[in-house]
């Protein structure tokens, strides 16, 4: 677990002291791209991490005195996308493939990794945002998801070597 919020701090966390709005204002764009990267829709992780961050306001005297509040407001954005596609997962898949986007394309590299996170099981999927993306400590991996060391390392390899396959095998069909 993430003892709270309490863990080493990391580039995307401000100092102590800071207020609730240069928080928002420093970690907003980090932690919905990796909430996109794990969801692959980016309205449902700016919804996310928006709620995550409400809550965070509401007990900002606690998340505010953590070492890494951005750690708590991650984790609280997780678990909002896991309960979300227990609840509606059906139902997110057809809004996903029917809401207009009104962003640039993403490049053809950008859409084959999505693609390919997507086809990873949840557990290598996060490890594999949260090491690569947020550029997080093996250690902060294993302690944000309740399992050791040595599981993590076990879910980035199979993780790497999954996407390798399926990036190797598109570019060979591409290329």
């Amino acid at each position: 677990m993430l003892d709270g919020g309490r863990g080493r701090a990391t580039d995307s966390s401000p100092p102590r002291g800071v207020t609730f709005e240069e928080f928002y204002a420093v970690t907003f764009q980090p932690l919905t791209i990796q909430v996109f990267a794990y969801t692959g829709d980016l309205a449902a992780a700016q919804d996310l991490v928006q709620e995550a961050f409400c809550r965070a306001l509401a007990r900002w005297k606690q998340v505010g005195g953590f070492d890494d509040p951005a750690a708590w407001v991650r984790r609280v954005a997780w678990n909002l996308a896991t309960s979300r596609w227990r609840r509606a997962r059906v139902a997110a898949q057809f809004a996903r493939r029917h809401r207009p986007e009104h962003v640039a394309a993403p490049s053809p590299d950008r859409v084959a990794l999505a693609q390919a996170l997507s086809t990873l099981p949840p557990k290598l999927r996060r490890a594999v945002i949260l090491h690569y993306l947020a550029d997080l400590p093996i250690s902060d991996i294993a302690r944000q998801e309740g399992v050791a060391e040595g599981t993590v390392k076990s879910w980035l390899h199979h993780g790497r070597t999954a996407l390798a396959a399926q990036l190797t095998d598109k570019e060979d069909h591409h290329g």
